[in-house]
């Protein structure tokens, strides 16, 4: 098994014991993303949709420190708070994932680290 550690300033750094991305015989398994200024180290504020590009900003650095691209991602998992904002996570996710979207689920959770209104995690396919 040929295992690495995926690391980028781009992406927040852990707050907890684990890695952005461990790559795995070409899979990358990404942790879960919070709105986290990679900058900073802060929550972003603003509005939902802010803070969905930024999720999607911190999938896309760390999928990119691997080698990949957006489109390498096969499939998302997205924990919402509050599923009422479905569509406007969908209108964010839809500039993102422009061709041949990855298979995905969304739940709906009570809570999320810090108390965030989103997390997202992701698998993509970088190749051996």
């Amino acid at each position: 098994m040929s295992k690495r550690i995926v690391f980028t300033d781009k992406a927040p750094k852990p707050v907890g014991p684990y890695s952005q991305g461990v790559l795995v015989d070409g899979w990358l398994f990404i942790a879960g993303q919070i709105p986290l200024d990679p900058a900073t180290g802060k929550l972003v504020e603003g509005s939902f949709e802010d803070k969905v590009r930024r999720v999607l900003e911190n999938v896309k650095a760390i999928v990119e420190a691997a080698g990949g691209s957006l489109e390498n991602i096969v499939k998302v998992t997205v924990y919402l708070r509050d599923i009422s904002k479905f569509s406007e996570f969908n209108k964010v996710y839809a500039q993102y994932f422009t061709k041949d979207p990855p298979a995905r689920v969304v739940v709906e959770v009570s809570n999320l680290p810090k108390g965030v209104d989103l997390e997202v995690e992701a698998i993509a396919y970088i190749g051996k």
